[in-house]
């Protein structure tokens, strides 16, 4: 018997006794193949690379209180986390809609719950923003439930290809959907440095707003680039060069992580999204209907409340959530990344 030679491919190598870049955790990377690695991680505080861990599974599915039979609604979609445990809820009875607008992991997402047994026949995902709700709505009827999780999923803050953060270097991107729209980069080279400087107060609170303008201004204008992550993080060192030695560090990491988020919520259109999204709530909501909304920053957790209570006193909310419900202490230990979540409901009346 012949056998023909097939070539061996070899997993990425590391230095060291441990991989650090992305593209180096084969393990984390294949969390089906690997699940004591993938637990250890997770019990350090850490979310394995090119995964999500899920938050406030438990509040949400306490408040939702799905029933089998009933239509839901995952509007962001993400690693699927939230609706493969909606989809449980329904007991193979009734169906889910999971949007998603990024072309890279709705694929990988809907092929990992296809696996998981759930199909075409109790799941539909769409690339589409929720932002169109009412085009969804108008295929399925009205919705029994609703989630949306505004947080960026972390394979794609993980994923240095896709610019989210500034712990790694890659292309200063920050596109939701990298098939759309113009890049981070692109878009420094596009504004005002007085419109910078409004974009960082308006969409992350910046202190130091003017001088990160001034500076990532300075650099454009001398033919400098500032396409790279760490070409932006080392352009906030330097505005940020005046304080004191001693504080420098912790400015320099908030205000970089405060910068991020403002340029991806402008290149992402984040706020006109949302506002989209949760003035067309109601009309997409059945009678009884339940929606739930995570939120990770002030601003889109004002917009939320703000809406919540307009349709409220408007009579088409019954009930909307009095507080905010934030992630437990153990789930904080668990997943840093949940420590900045706050969720807020309402009851369609």
């Amino acid at each position: 018997m012949e056998y023909q030679d097939q070539p061996h491919k070899r997993r990425v190598r590391y230095k060291g006794t441990h991989p650090r870049n992305f593209q180096e955790k084969y393990k984390e990377l294949q969390p089906e193949k690997y699940a004591d690695t993938i637990e250890k991680v997770i019990q350090k505080g850490s979310t394995p690379a090119g995964m999500h861990i899920s938050i406030c599974v438990q509040e949400i599915l306490d408040f939702l209180q799905i029933k089998p039979g009933q239509t839901g609604l995952d509007a962001t979609l993400g690693y699927g986390g939230h609706t493969s445990h909606m989809l449980k809820c329904l007991e193979s009875q009734g169906h889910i809609y999971g949007l998603d607008v990024d072309p890279i992991e709705i694929k990988k997402t809907k092929a990992r719950l296809e696996a998981m047994g759930y199909g075409p026949d109790i799941l539909t995902v769409r690339q589409i923003n929720f932002a169109h709700v009412d085009q969804v709505a108008a295929e399925a009827g009205l919705f029994d439930f609703i989630l949306a999780d505004l947080g960026v999923s972390s394979m794609q803050i993980d994923n240095p290809d896709r610019g989210f953060s500034f712990k790694y270097d890659g292309p200063l991107d920050l596109r939701l959907d990298p098939e759309k729209g113009v890049s981070a980069a692109e878009r420094l080279k596009e504004i005002t440095q007085e419109e910078l400087e409004g974009m960082l107060v308006e969409n992350s609170d910046e202190p130091y707003a003017r001088e990160i303008a001034r500076a990532v201004m300075q650099e454009l204008k001398k033919g400098r680039a500032v396409d790279t992550t760490t070409r932006l993080k080392q352009v906030i060192e330097h505005a940020l060069s005046f304080l004191p030695e001693k504080e420098q560090k912790e400015a320099v990491k908030k205000s970089c992580q405060r910068t991020f988020q403002a340029l991806r919520i402008d290149v992402n259109s984040e706020f006109e999204v949302l506002e989209a999204f949760l003035d067309k709530l109601p009309s997409v909501l059945a009678p009884g209907g339940r929606v739930a909304i995570l939120t990770f920053h002030s601003g889109e957790d004002r917009m939320v409340k703000k809406s919540f209570k307009r349709f409220q006193k408007e009579g088409l909310y019954s009930q909307i959530a009095e507080d905010v419900i934030r992630p437990s202490t153990e789930e904080c230990a668990r997943n840093s990344r949940a420590r900045s979540t706050k969720m807020r409901w309402a009851i369609r009346a």
